[in-house]
C-alpha cells in the first residue's frame, strides 16, 4: 500500500491545490477501494483544509449510517452502477457538508458481488457545486482483488481531478 500512496501523492497534491484555490472540500465514499481513496488524500500535508471525511461503504449497514437515506432511495439500483455511485457521491457530500462528493462502487473479485457485477468493474462518481456530476466506468476484466483495488483507486482519483479541472 505504501508504494501506491507514494505513486498517487503527486496527483493528490494537484487535487489539493485545485480544492484550496477554490476554498472547497471533498467527502469520500470508498467502496471496493476499501479506504484507499481517503488514505491517498490524507497523504497531503494539511489535508484537513480539503478533506472533510468519509467512510468505507462495504455493507448495507455502513451505507445506511453514512448516507442516512431510506432503503427506497436505492430501489431498482444495482451496486457497481453509475446511478448507484452518483447517489453515494451526492449523499456523502451532503451528509458531510462538503462541496464535492467522490464515491466508488465496484466488484474487486475473489468472491461474488451481491448485485452480480463482474469482477473488475468499478464506477467512480463525482458530485460538485452547482449540480456538476460525472461518472467514470472501469472494467479491468481481472479477478485480482488487490490489483483491482489499486486500479479502482486510480480511476476514482483520475475522475475527481478531471471533474475539478472541468469545473474551472
Amino acid at each position: 500500500m505504501m508504494a501506491l500512496l507514494t505513486e498517487l501523492h503527486p496527483q493528490v497534491l494537484r487535487i489539493a491545490t485545485l480544492l484550496r484555490a477554490r476554498g472547497e472540500k471533498v467527502a469520500v465514499a470508498d467502496g471496493a477501494t476499501g479506504g484507499l481513496i481517503a488514505a491517498s488524500l490524507l497523504t497531503v500535508p494539511g489535508a484537513l483544509d480539503v478533506f472533510v471525511g468519509g467512510g468505507v461503504v462495504y455493507s448495507f449497514r455502513a451505507r445506511d449510517v453514512l448516507f442516512a437515506l431510506p432503503r427506497e432511495a436505492y430501489k431498482g439500483m444495482r451496486g457497481a452502477s453509475e446511478e448507484y455511485a452518483l447517489l453515494q457521491a451526492r449523499a456523502i457530500r451532503d451528509n458531510f457538508g462538503a462541496d464535492w462528493g467522490l464515491a466508488e462502487s465496484g466488484s474487486v473479485g475473489g468472491s461474488s458481488h451481491p448485485s452480480g457485477a463482474p469482477a473488475g468493474r468499478s464506477v467512480a462518481a463525482t458530485v460538485g457545486p452547482e449540480g456538476r456530476s460525472a461518472t467514470r466506468l472501469l472494467e479491468t476484466g481481472s479477478d485480482d482483488r488487490i490489483a483491482n483495488m489499486e486500479a479502482f483507486t486510480r480511476n476514482a482519483l483520475d475522475a475527481f481531478e478531471e471533474a475539478l479541472r472541468a469545473a474551472g
